[in-house]
């Protein structure tokens, strides 16, 4: 092309001498062209390694999760030490306050795998038998006598204390465990200087109401703890120290991680097994190195990768202690762009820190992290999602119960790398001496009005985290900031004291995070709606009222997500405007304008939905435009009645209104409550259009005769049916068929005040294996009086409940005294026949 150019230049040039400048004005071109192709080069480089680095990212997240840490590889002995030490009695005899209580220090260096070891240990069914309570306290760097018991009460009662001084703290927690056996876990303590001596001796006092036999166990990286507690509760007692793998448990450790899916013919699996015996080598024994390198391996069983994962891991990791942070720092390396930095992010945490897996991800979409997928029909949430998938694949994060974790070695890394763009600032002596200009994330947790003040400087921040703010009469400092921080994308405010939220927080216009912790507020400004941008609001406290928000609340019409109280939401004039709401936990039926059915037509992201005061829809129709089966994201649905003045409800209505409200078949949470139709909705009877229920609830459904065929729905885990007086049977006769493959995946069955359930089957229907029940794990029935047999109950089964109002012949057939198929029932671990 430019060749060509160049000739008809030429040919231009003899016919028209006055077209010289035309000729240096087209080299001038040629040579810029030439400077752009040398530019672009590096640049398709660049989009090539982009691509190939998001195909690696989309094949990770296809293949199998990683094995749950069920097994726990290299360490059965360490597990069976720990385990008889715990149910042993102690054989020293100690006049101390604490002669109760024995100790056991578990030390080792980071990564070595004492907290997943301990984890094993507190989940173990024998811990539960055992002990009569239990606790785990992480205790961190961060040390805090009344935290730490407040964190074991927690534990206990299953909710935050709201006691604040030492003294209520240490008696409440003396009284909980007065005279009961308990195990305590204490996790990654670090504090070993005399001073901290008489803070843990303030921590133990309370304990020393434990009963015989209650133990502690510690986890800790340094020797000093464990002398420091032997001395806080006089017991000669050497720590165990956990050493590093064999290669051997090692490598099958890494190799359980790198081969997560097993779809290899046997040539490439010893190909690729033979680079990672030369990888172990190089770990040093250490579990998490071993777990972090198998997830980079995963994400790619090509050979090629393998053999540079490995050239890296030679290259980058000498011998000793240290090597471990090379081994993580390569795994960052080897993260999508958009992984990285999803993961930096998170170094704005404190140390320890109990991530909720949702809510982080609400906070990467408002910071830009996650990029649009190719797969059609998916959300932001779905896609971040899957990002921190992949992040807990790789262990970057570790899965407790119900939250997340990041390894303290990991949260070391985050912060190493993430130096220039996020800051946590305690006090005055954590405020570096220059602050980088490259600085986005800020977490300030102080009451140090000074440093508050500073914050405004900071002028491209695009998240903010305060916490400890001072009182309202210092609100004007909350003012300058929210003039000065006009780039600000995520606000999160601790304010325990704070009143009011001011006005002046409309000039945060490219906000789309709000989260607000106070006691004390009473209402959020109207200027709030215009934050057009706002994409998710959370005020974490059940008290505020319906006033609460500001009228013009669905102005705010991205809005993804809102956390507001029961009443705060129903109160919500227009809700259809804010159509990408996820979830809705209390839409209430009004017959008023901006309050009816209706309103749900156009809010097809939903994936919770919780309707209330059905009874006050017009009728059938009206029903209809409400759209539900539209709604493709729809898991979890509640369908509610009033419960007041039901004898005056029109039964046909309800039947009509049910039959209209059919949800999608993606359907995983059913809860219908107070219906007062005598039949099923039409919807209900057609297995194939309900075929994903994992849970049904029907409550006080005091007019329903017969249920729907529940017992072939394929993946139903837990059925509970409450106060529905007039049911007969679980299974009745549907399309003539009198066999079925009952139940074949419930779990959990609860049924309670059946008054005329008389039978498991219709008369003449059988279970087609024999077996109603084959997967049930508990079984709860209570005041159901005209049920007088037990079904056949599965080995698998561990927990029945038979209690109030029941046939007199079932508690005594299955009695504890004699009763005559007691036997049947011998292998349950837990009976409860009550009165």
């Amino acid at each position: 092309m430019k060749k060509r150019l160049f000739k008809i230049v030429k040919r231009a040039l003899k016919r028209d001498p006055n077209l010289k400048r035309l000729e240096e004005a087209v080299q001038k071109l040629y040579k810029v062209s030439a400077d752009v192709t040398n530019f672009l080069h590096p640049l398709d480089s660049a989009k090539q390694e982009h691509k190939e680095q998001e195909v690696d990212f989309y094949r990770a997240s296809e293949t199998g999760s990683l094995p749950t840490t069920n097994n726990l590889i290299g360490r059965g002995k360490d597990k069976e030490y720990v385990m008889q030490w715990l149910i042993n009695p102690s054989n020293e005899t100690r006049r101390s306050r604490y002669g109760n209580i024995s100790l056991l220090s578990i030390v080792g260096h980071g990564g070595m795998g004492k907290t997943t070891l301990l984890q094993h240990v507190y989940e173990d069914e024998m811990t539960e038998e055992f002990f009569d309570l239990k606790m785990w306290v992480c205790v961190s760097n961060n040390f805090d006598v009344k935290k730490v018991i407040a964190d074991m009460l927690e534990c206990l009662k299953n909710e935050r204390t709201r006691l604040v001084t030492l003294d209520a703290l240490q008696y409440t927690l003396w009284t909980e465990i007065r005279s009961k056996r308990f195990l305590l876990v204490l996790d990654d303590v670090w504090e070993a200087e005399e001073r901290d001596k008489n803070k843990w001796e303030n921590v133990f006092a309370p304990l020393a109401s434990g009963g015989f036999g209650s133990k502690i166990l510690v986890t800790t990286q340094m020797d000093s703890v464990a002398l420091m507690f032997a001395k806080v509760i006089l017991e000669k007692k050497e720590a165990f120290i956990l050493e590093g793998l064999e290669d051997e448990e090692c490598l099958k450790l890494l190799n359980t991680h790198a081969f997560a899916v097993d779809n290899l013919d046997d040539q490439r699996k010893l190909k690729l097994r033979l680079i990672t015996t030369e990888i172990v080598k190089k770990l040093s024994g250490s579990p998490l190195a071993a777990e972090v390198i198998g997830g980079i391996l995963n994400s790619n069983l090509d050979e090629g990768h393998w053999r540079r994962v490995l050239d890296s891991v030679f290259e980058n990791i000498k011998l000793g202690q240290n090597d471990i942070m090379s081994v993580l720092r390569l795994s960052y390396v080897h993260l999508p762009q958009p992984l990285k930095s999803c993961f930096t992010f998170c170094s704005i945490f404190p140390q320890d820190y109990k991530f909720d897996k949702d809510d982080l991800v609400r906070q990467w979409i408002a910071l830009g992290f996650i990029q649009p997928s190719h797969i059609q029909g998916e959300i932001m949430e779905d896609i971040g999602g899957r990002y921190f998938d992949v992040l807990v694949k790789k262990k970057f994060f570790d899965k407790f119960q119900r939250y997340y974790k990041m390894h303290d070695l990991i949260h070391e890394l985050a912060q190493s790398i993430s130096i220039h763009e996020c800051l946590r600032v305690e006090d005055a002596a954590s405020l570096p001496s220059i602050i980088p200009k490259t600085l986005r994330y800020l977490s300030v947790n102080t009451t140090n009005l000074d440093i508050i003040k500073m914050i405004g400087q900071f002028k491209y921040l695009h998240a903010l985290f305060l916490s400890r703010l001072p009182s309202n009469q210092d609100i004007s400092a909350l003012i300058k900031i929210f003039k000065a921080l006009r780039s600000l994308r995520l606000l999160v405010i601790f304010a325990p004291t704070l009143q009011l939220i001011p006005k002046e927080i409309e000039n945060l216009i490219h906000l789309r995070y709000l989260k607000i912790d106070g006691d004390y507020l009473t209402m959020l400004p109207r200027s709030l709606s215009n934050l057009y941008h706002l994409q998710y609001i959370i005020y974490d406290e059940p008290h505020n009222g319906a006033d609460f928000l500001p009228s013009n609340i669905n102005y705010l019409s991205n809005l993804r997500y809102v956390k507001f109280s029961d009443d705060c939401i129903s109160s919500i004039c227009g809700i259809g405007k804010l159509k990408y709401l996820t979830e809705l936990n209390n839409f209430v039926v009004r017959d008023v304008s901006g309050y009816r059915i209706g309103e749900l037509e156009n809010m097809n992201n939903l994936r919770i939905l919780r309707i209330y005061h059905l009874e006050n829809v017009e009728d059938a129709e009206e029903a209809c435009s409400a759209k539900l089966c539209e709604k493709g994201r729809l898991t979890n649905l509640t369908l509610g009645w009033g419960w007041n003045n039901t004898d005056l409800r029109n039964i046909n209505l309800d039947e009509k209104v049910l039959d209209n409200l059919q949800p999608p078949n993606c359907l995983r949470n059913l809860e219908i409550d107070s219906y007062m139709g005598a039949r099923s909705a039409i919807w209900m009877n057609n297995v194939n259009l309900i075929s994903n229920l994992e849970q049904i609830e029907l409550i006080s459904c005091k007019e329903w005769e017969t249920l729907p065929p529940f017992g072939q729905l394929p993946f139903l885990k837990s059925l509970k049916l409450w106060n529905m007086p007039k049911v007969k049977w679980l299974q009745s006769k549907y399309n003539g068929n009198d066999k079925y493959r009952t139940f074949p995946l419930l779990e959990v069955l609860d049924i309670r005040g059946l008054k005329a359930l008389e039978d498991w089957f219709e008369a003449g229907v059988a279970a087609e294996d024999g077996c109603l029940f084959p997967c049930l794990i508990q079984l709860h029935i209570e005041d159901v009086p005209m049920l007088w047999e037990l079904p056949n109950l599965p080995p698998s089964f561990k927990r029945l409940t038979i209690w109030g109002e029941c046939h007199q012949e079932l508690k005594e057939r299955y009695g504890e005294d004699g009763g005559s198929d007691r036997h049947k029932i011998a292998h349950i671990p837990s009976i409860r026949i009550g009165p």
